[in-house]
């Protein structure tokens, strides 16, 4: 089985968050199932001087594109025993360290989505399947539809697109559909959506299949469980515009569960003071909070709860005016308890903004009981998952989360909201047999009623013990069922 894992970013070259951390993960373990996995991505001035250095031109290609011919380079690495290709093009590519937000990001990934397709013919690798991943490569199936089709090199390539969070789409102009993106008329009826050209939209039609990143969320973002939602205060279109859509091509969509890979392990995690296991997880805890609680400037308490809050600053979907109000509502004078805070908020997000300056609020008003820290820093997060004793994730929706499954893997329990891959992942500990502690109703009551059943449990430390231990037992590895599941689907087309 021959895969490109066709991507915007890829830990550790350039990564904005989860996107990257699956894009580099999941080919490594496509490779230990025995499939020949590749992945392309383009080659951003953000992309460390390190990894430069062991770049290899492959191939010089011209490609026709907008309102003139544009060429690119194609490059390859062999990086931990897997090939990585880049486009190059300094023009669309070489800009500041951000890797999106400019006004041309359209242009700049339909270009790279022709890219991937024409370079095929140069780089002696010839893909059965090609996995795109969200609206940066959503095109590279209409393109395969539109222009290669009667191209026998092309005919028997299969292309899956993997939606990571469909809140997150592209929609453009109609006017762009043959300037822009260089698609006649014709194709207008594959990529218009609401009057609109809508990326995701297109990749949905023209993909031979499309998968989303957990069961649940394949189902909501398809119309399911909305009678449940309402229920639960959630008054919410988890298909983002599209779940009609998304419902009549319910036949082509899976939902399989993202995974973890070895760089989160407490066992070899360099970024972490202390590294442990299940078998040392207290003395190893106990470390690292004294040397955050450092860092942080919190009180140096070794048996005090540490909350940690890791996350966007994202109002649509993170349900951080959830943990605001719940911290509010009295939690510093009900229980004794610390709270580590770490989170950035996207530019221009004004409601963001005024969530972020309640968060900073509350620490100066704590001092030495909360912190918080606007910024990402992945050293930082890794150190705040291996302190903590809970974490929050109390999100609207959740395609999947990789915050709850890192949280377990490092022996921090986790409180979420029942949704998406939360719902599949996390199971309430009410019985004493889950990993967590769920609660259902989107509303900073719900949230705080289950911080107490938390804080409640860490008091007994028998009980906690066993829940700390079921949580890092808790087996979220791409290499035990979701690549696999991955394969079956392609090797069904």
């Amino acid at each position: 089985m021959k895969i490109l894992y066709a991507v915007s970013e890829v830990r550790p070259f350039a990564t904005t968050g989860g996107l990257g951390v699956v894009a580099g993960s999941l080919p490594g373990a496509f490779v230990r199932k025995g499939a020949d996995c590749r992945v392309v991505m383009p080659l951003y001035n953000a992309i460390p001087d390190k990894y430069r250095e062991d770049l290899k031109e492959i191939a010089q290609i011209d490609i026709p594109f907008t309102k003139h011919e544009q060429s690119c380079k194609v490059y390859e690495m062999l990086f931990e025993g897997l090939t990585y290709y880049f486009i190059g093009n300094d023009f669309l590519f070489s800009r500041e360290k951000e890797l999106y937000g400019y006004e041309d990001d359209s242009e700049r990934f339909a270009f790279f989505s022709l890219a991937i397709l024409e370079m095929l013919k140069y780089i002696g690798f010839k893909p059965d399947v090609i996995n795109v991943n969200d609206w940066h490569t959503s095109l590279v199936p209409v393109y395969r539809n539109v222009f290669y089709a009667q191209n026998e090199f092309y005919s028997d390539i299969k292309i899956v697109l993997t939606i990571h969070n469909i809140g997150f789409q592209k929609t453009c102009d109609f006017n762009d559909l043959n300037t822009v993106f260089e698609l006649p008329d014709t194709a207008a009826a594959i990529v218009e959506y609401g009057g609109q050209i809508n990326l995701v939209k297109g990749g949905i039609e023209a993909a031979d299949a499309f998968t989303t990143v957990s069961p649940t969320y394949a189902e909501e973002i398809a119309g399911g469980h909305a009678e449940k939602n309402i229920a639960d205060g959630v008054d919410y279109d988890f298909g983002n515009g599209l779940t009609p859509l998304i419902k009549e091509r319910k036949w082509k969509l899976t939902g399989i569960l993202n995974g973890l890979d070895d760089k989160n392990d407490p066992e070899k995690d360099p970024d972490i003071d202390m590294q442990y296991g299940i078998a040392n997880y207290k003395a190893g805890k106990r470390e690292n909070k004294r040397k955050l609680q450092e860092r942080m400037e919190l009180s140096i308490r070794p048996d005090v709860p540490l909350i940690s809050i890791i996350t966007r600053i994202d109002v649509r979907q993170k349900g951080v005016e959830l943990i605001v109000d719940a911290i509010n509502s009295g939690l510093f004078s009900d229980h004794d308890v610390q709270i580590a805070m770490l989170g950035d908020v996207a530019k221009g997000d004004e409601k963001g903004a005024i969530l972020r300056d309640e968060f900073v609020k509350l620490a100066k008003g704590n001092e030495g009981k909360m912190s918080a820290c606007i910024d990402f820093i992945p050293e930082l997060s890794q150190k705040i998952y291996a302190a903590s004793d809970i974490i929050l994730v109390p999100s609207k929706y959740e395609p999947c989360g990789l915050t709850q499954l890192i949280a377990m893997k490092y022996g921090t329990i986790p409180v979420v909201r029942e949704t998406g891959g939360l719902a599949d992942t996390v199971t309430d500990n009410g019985a004493g047999q889950g990993n967590g502690f769920v609660f259902n109703e989107y509303s900073a009551e719900a949230l705080r009623s289950a911080i107490d059943r938390a804080l409640e449990g860490y008091k007994d430390p028998k009980g906690w013990d066993s829940l700390v231990k079921r949580a890092m037992a808790y087996d979220s590895s791409w290499d035990t069922n979701s690549a696999a599941e991955y394969i079956k689907l392609y090797k069904g087309l």
